[in-house]
């Protein structure tokens, strides 16, 4: 088949709508309201909640992000004529913060007057974490269960495999506890590698147990909150859930408890439909009715992912990534607007390349000084992930956010014995007899000789202590106060508080409500979420930027033709495997740069999975 043929099969596989939900008891026969009268609220987070999303050539991005969600609980709490809600779990997996977050919000929400159900089919730490916090009444299906298990991380391991495939690892690091290398040169973790994770591990278990606890109203021992899983007759004695049901049911008690007759979607994939997305918003875009950009409003940016130069993290998975060729030019644009008047960064990363981390950080250092910045911290920030964190006006994070790594390592991997075992020889060739091959380090059929190894220590060295000054100065520290922090060391929420690396703790709505508070303005402003529309506004240059129309098209054409190449390719080729094990993507992918001819990162030194 030819490009141009592949190419169409690609793009036509991204046209199928989207498939029919699988749940057999949706309960359908339950009236939907319209949105003028009273009724109970419906948030659908079966599909999960991720930080960002991006839509494919012909979709639109769609309004079902972490982000969304925040800004419409905080809506409806003001809406009096939602009485109450319904969120639906599903078999959903949430990460910890992203769960401890919407919890902390139907809390609120509870408190206000208006009652909260949900129903899941299986629950584990992170959905329970949300139920406990947030829900006034708990169900599960009755075949469902409560898988929750505790926190645990696990770290693989690959230096008998490179060894057995006869493949050279060269690797340098700073600072003991960075241990980046050691996914590729050792069979175990390090005790100075360990240490620094079972401390963060330990600062998040103890922050869950907490939360469950006191939602739940017994101790975390006679809850078995790491003793799942449970059948739903243990966890309903152990009182992990307060109904065995099905969900139909659970809604119907969600109209008896807010006393109401019906039910509307307002986040989920039937809100995306109810909303107007799809084709009607694309029209929308080309006809020049984008939102009131020009009204002074509150930016939120979301970066998520792997960071690169460009988008390396595609191919591999790993979320959409934060590169900077995209990103930058967003947070410039976004210093010159003088509508914005203010911007919260959204961020969750595991680090990825150190030049673009630099790169990042000095746009949003410009940014910061032109108008209030702040940053809020989901999952992580970690590595280069922090590098860009730091740059905030100010720093708010999750208290089950993993925070630091701050270290930087470089090196490659070298295939030249392997190439040889196989009969393939690899000869280097001086320009002068006798004269140094050192122009091919950066080759992948070159192991580095002792002064070579040398050479890239000491870069990577002054790339760190880069790292250090430029955290010193975002958040006005001297270097000899980041330094006790540094060289790898992780911590949770409160360790960065208490080590200066973050101001407070909270979530995304604590980061809008001081963004407003800095932005001067003396009423609420309404708040714009950047980000790609996706689709064919894109190719059509919708949405701005630099240069003329004509150029612009082109370029977003030609991005978002490989974006989209990308995506159907990892799907065909990667897609169940790296779907099931995001984590492990998301590692893969801070790792591209070094396949760049970037010899220096800024990650999360392993690929961390925790249940």
């Amino acid at each position: 088949m030819r490009l141009g043929g592949l190419m169409l099969a690609l793009l036509v596989m991204g046209c199928q709508g989207r498939p029919a939900g699988s749940d057999a008891n949706e309960g359908e026969d339950i009236e939907d309201a319209p949105a003028d009268v009273p009724h109970v609220a419906v948030i659908d987070l079966s599909r999960g909640l991720p930080e960002s999303s991006s839509g494919g050539l012909f979709t639109p991005a769609r309004p079902n992000t972490a982000t969304h969600l925040t800004l419409l609980l905080g809506e409806l709490g003001d809406d009096e004529d939602v009485r109450g809600l319904f969120v639906r779990l599903g078999l959903a997996t949430l990460p910890l913060a992203r769960a401890d977050a919407v919890g902390r919000q139907l809390a609120a929400l509870r408190a206000a007057g208006k009652p909260v159900i949900c129903h899941a089919d299986g629950y584990g730490n992170g959905t329970m974490l949300l139920a406990a916090r947030g829900c006034d009444e708990i169900w599960l299906s009755p075949a469902g269960g409560v898988e929750t298990v505790g926190i645990a991380g696990q770290l693989i391991f690959g230096r008998a495999l490179l060894d057995k495939l006869l493949v050279d690892v060269d690797f340098v690091q700073v600072g003991d506890y960075k241990g980046a290398e050691e996914p590729f040169t050792r069979n175990g973790s390090s005790p100075e590698a360990r240490a620094s994770l079972q401390t963060a591990l330990g600062a998040i278990r103890a922050s869950w147990l907490r939360a469950v606890a006191e939602g739940r109203g017994r101790t975390a021992e006679a809850l078995g909150l790491e003793d799942g899983p449970h059948a739903p007759s243990e966890a309903s004695s152990r009182g992990l859930v307060d109904v065995v049901g099905f969900e139909r049911d659970a809604r119907l008690r969600a109209l008896e408890r807010a006393q109401v007759s019906g039910s509307r979607p307002r986040f989920g994939p039937d809100a995306d439909e109810t909303a107007g997305g799809g084709l009607s918003e694309l029209l929308r875009v080309f006809g020049g009715d984008a939102p009131g950009l020009d009204v002074a409003h509150i930016a939120v940016v979301p970066a998520t992912g792997a960071i690169a130069m460009a988008d390396g993290g595609g191919l591999l998975g790993g979320g959409d990534g934060i590169a900077a060729r995209d990103l930058g030019p967003t947070l410039r644009a976004l210093r010159r607007d003088d509508a914005v008047k203010a911007v919260v960064l959204r961020l969750d990363s595991p680090g990825g390349s150190a030049l673009a981390s630099d790169l990042l950080w000095n746009d949003l250092m410009a940014l910061r000084q032109a108008k209030p910045l702040v940053v809020s911290v989901g999952g992580m920030a970690a590595s280069g992930g922090y590098y860009m964190a730091c740059a905030g006006t100010r720093v708010v994070v999750e208290e089950n956010a993993i925070i630091g790594s701050i270290g930087v390592v470089g090196g490659k991997l070298s295939f030249s014995r392997s190439l040889a075992e196989v009969g393939i020889t690899v000869e280097n060739v001086p320009a002068v007899p006798g004269g140094t091959t050192r122009a091919l380090y950066g080759s992948p059929f070159t192991a580095w000789d002792d002064a070579t190894r040398d050479r890239v220590k000491a870069s990577v060295g002054e790339i760190y202590d880069l790292f250090l000054r430029r955290i010193a100065e975002a958040r006005g520290l001297a270097v000899e106060d980041v330094v006790p922090h540094a060289a790898g060391r992780l911590m949770g929420g409160q360790g960065a508080v208490e080590a200066r690396l973050a101001d407070e703790l909270g979530g995304l709505r604590r980061a809008l409500d001081i963004a407003q508070e800095l932005s001067g303005a003396e009423t609420d402003l309404p708040v714009e979420v950047q980000g790609p529309t996706g689709g064919l506004s894109e190719l059509f240059g919708a949405g701005g930027g630099g240069g003329d129309a004509d150029s612009r098209a082109r370029a977003a054409q030609r991005h978002q033709l490989e974006r989209e190449v990308a995506r159907r390719v990892r799907r065909l080729a990667l897609g169940p495997w790296l779907s099931s094990n995001p984590e492990i993507a998301t590692f893969l992918a801070t790792t591209m740069p070094l396949a760049t001819r970037e010899r220096a990162l800024a990650a999360l030194p392993f690929a961390l999975t925790m249940p």
